[in-house]
């Protein structure tokens, strides 16, 4: 079928009492107008057409750039010989249900089909001519919609029909996509303790047999692997976990976890920070743009800034990267099975070379050589380890 999709876009209203475009809500972490887009791009290569209010610069064009074209009722429009008309305040429709009704409308003779539900039509389907007719009658696309003669047919699951009018409406579909998306992940074998509680956006992957316990939220392009267990009361966003690793109570962001490494309770990975396989991030630590090699231990209360640290490093409770100069970021080198001491901080740019060890509460400004012992403050040399 020769087909072109149009979104329907263009019916802002004021019921959302908001500075922003209502399409650009955001439903289960991505913007309500992503929802029918996709199912556009599951259903036809070519990008579908956006039907905005007015061509002027605006948010929602922003997003639709490299997606969608935008469009304005009136225009002259390149269609294909059948025009489907989805909407762009309808985020729970099927493709499944969409493939059905393509199939009905080419069974049947006829020139314009609607697909609906209780709350009314979610979809049309027409020849591009019966478009282009109500595009010359100088009507509103709802006022030539609605006198349309069309042949009608039903949803099986009245709930996709749902339609975004208001934030009432909005709370609706966030509760049902979440049982969508939750169902789907206990089929292919994850377990949701408390399915109720837990919040996986549409663009999330997990292997099976992983656990997720309550309160847990799933955001982003996050990448789970098999036999982990998340949360309880974690945020994960934009993550890539690999196999076998726990994560307690903990904020996660753009960041990458190794295989048996472990994190919380109460740990921060900010962007860029990366715990290597079987590494362990205690309660109250914070990383960003840094890497904990692999069986390396940071166990409480501590910060590693722009850090990178060998494996079976020890970092001591309260171990402080001091990375920022008040002008520019600067790196630390923590060498193979270092051992910080609890209280030190260490002011970058520094080298700890591999087996040396730093005393409990030491300020660390030098390089220190491998194998070597330094405490104080400043920290000085004491000695170098023979082999």
């Amino acid at each position: 079928m020769d087909i072109s999709i149009v979104i329907v876009a263009n019916a802002e209203g004021n019921a959302f009492n908001s500075n922003s475009s209502k399409y650009l809500h955001p439903l289960g972490g991505e913007p309500l107008i992503s929802y029918p887009w996709q199912l556009a791009a599951d259903l036809s290569e070519p990008p579908p057409l956006l039907l905005v209010n007015a061509m002027a610069a605006s948010p929602l064009q922003t997003w639709a750039a490299g997606r969608a074209r935008c469009v304005r009722w009136q225009d002259a429009l390149p269609l294909g010989e059948t025009v489907l008309l989805l909407y762009g305040d309808a985020p729970l429709l099927r493709a499944t249900s969409v493939r059905a009704f393509l199939t009905n409308y080419e069974q049947h003779a006829v020139s314009a089909m609607n697909l609906v539900s209780g709350a009314g039509c979610v979809a049309q389907l027409l020849t591009a001519t019966r478009f282009q007719e109500l595009q010359a009658s100088e009507e509103s696309l709802d006022a030539g919609l609605a006198s349309l003669e069309a042949t009608l047919v039903t949803l099986e699951d009245a709930r996709e029909g749902l339609r975004i009018h208001t934030r009432v409406d909005l709370s609706r579909a966030e509760k049902l996509l979440r049982q969508r998306i939750n169902m789907r992940w206990m089929l292919a074998g994850v377990t949701l303790v408390d399915p109720a509680t837990t919040y996986i956006a549409p663009t999330v992957t997990i292997g099976r047999d992983t656990v997720i316990h309550p309160h847990t939220h799933l955001r982003g392009k996050t990448t789970i692997g098999m036999e982990n267990a998340l949360g309880p009361n974690s945020i994960i966003d934009s993550c890539t976990i690999g196999n076998r690793c726990r994560v307690t109570a903990s904020v996660l962001e753009h960041a990458v976890m190794e295989d048996e490494s472990d994190i919380g309770p109460f740990g921060h990975l900010r962007k860029g920070a990366r715990l290597c396989r079987g590494a362990h991030m205690g309660n109250f630590g914070e990383m960003k743009k840094s890497t904990l090699g692999p069986g390396a231990k940071m166990g409480h209360f501590s910060y590693l800034g722009d850090t990178t640290v060998a494996a079976n490093a020890n970092i001591g409770a309260g171990t402080i990267t001091c990375n920022y100069d008040g002008a520019h970021k600067h790196p630390t080198e923590i060498g193979k099975g270092a051992f910080i001491g609890s209280g030190s901080m260490l002011v970058a740019p520094v080298k700890i070379g591999a087996g040396a060890t730093i005393g409990a509460g030491s300020v660390v400004t030098h390089d220190l050589p491998p194998g070597s012992l330094a405490y104080g403050v400043p920290a000085r040399l004491k000695s170098t380890k023979k082999d």
